[in-house]
């Protein structure tokens, strides 16, 4: 069955997604970069990027799990760069180079139109000007069957969880604080929606909390 998952999404001890003032040389806000590395050793993540080794417990297979049956993401804009407003032009194509990790369609929420983009790899990101739902809908279309992830930011993921369609969420709670930022959980009531906590397990780097929604 196709589900709509959340994976090793990162957030600090005070439940923040991302911290405060974002940028180009900030992309995951003052302090944001800390709440991922329990992700930057595995050999996972070090195999996304082309390079050698890397770790293989428990913080590793939690974050191989997050691409295993993955047809297609949905992402906010924020997580496809840092451009405000109308785009100016085509030149900016994501914070991964000319070989994005996807390897598969992606669908990036803004409210401004821009043609598809290719790119090496597999991945192609199209721009859905037209809500959440929509971009959903096309992502389950074009997933051919397989899942769908989520990939944030925290405005898109509260956006699927007030709708009650995020079938799983995977988070890795750093041991950072961040004080201030975009907080995951703000303004949700997480057992009223209907989800409840169904693992956790515990590394020095990260404690991973499963939380699933029930039925």
């Amino acid at each position: 069955m196709q589900r709509v998952r959340v994976e090793s999404f990162s957030v600090s001890v005070d439940g923040f997604g991302a911290g405060a003032d974002q940028s180009l040389e900030n992309p995951l806000g003052l302090g944001g970069k800390a709440l991922h590395g329990w992700a930057f050793t595995t050999r996972t993540f070090r195999q996304m990027f082309g390079q050698d080794g890397g770790a293989t417990g428990e913080d590793d297979r939690f974050a191989a799990r997050g691409f295993e049956n993955v047809g297609a993401w949905v992402l906010g804009r924020n997580m496809f760069g840092p451009v405000r407003g109308p785009w100016p032009d085509e030149s900016w194509k994501g914070w991964w180079g000319d070989t994005p990790p996807y390897r598969c369609p992606v669908f990036v929420l803004t409210h401004h139109p821009r043609e598809p983009l290719e790119m090496d790899g597999g991945t192609v990101f199209h721009f859905v000007t037209d809500g959440f739902e929509s971009a959903l809908g096309r992502a389950k279309a074009s997933a051919q069957g397989k899942d769908v992830r989520i990939g944030g930011g925290v405005a898109t993921i509260q956006q699927g969880l007030r709708a009650g369609l995020i079938d799983e969420m995977r988070l890795a709670v750093s041991p950072v604080l961040l004080g201030r930022g975009e907080h995951l959980f703000g303004g949700l009531d997480l057992v009223s929606l209907g989800y409840e906590c169904v693992e956790q397990v515990g590394t020095p780097h990260a404690n991973h909390v499963v939380i699933r929604k029930r039925g």
